[in-house]
């Protein structure tokens, strides 16, 4: 089901960032933009808009886990684990051995 999801994501980032690049091709078109131009331009928004959205997509799936003890930096970051994993990873990042300076 998880992996369904992220599929469905991931191809409606691509979709949406294609549509978002064809729109901005369209308008450059009217100012007459060289067709090499408006495809170096399309193709460069659908890379950056692309990103943008996996980024988003990743972060929504990641699970972070840090350490209760103040001052500690000490975290643990998960995606697509399950319940028993993600417990397992808590109780680490919870008791893991402390260093001190």
């Amino acid at each position: 089901m998880k992996d369904t999801r992220h599929r469905v994501l991931v191809t409606g980032a691509v979709a949406f960032s294609a549509a978002l690049s064809v729109v901005i091709g369209l308008r450059l078109s009217g100012y007459g933009v060289p067709l090499s131009l408006l495809l170096a331009c399309g193709l460069s928004c659908v890379a950056t808009f692309s990103s943008l959205l996996f980024r988003l997509i990743s972060a929504m799936s990641t699970t972070t886990h840090r350490c209760t003890r103040p001052g500690c930096d000490f975290r643990v970051s998960l995606a697509h684990t399950d319940a028993a994993e993600n417990r397992r990873w808590q109780e680490i990042a919870a008791h893991h051995p402390h260093r001190s300076a």
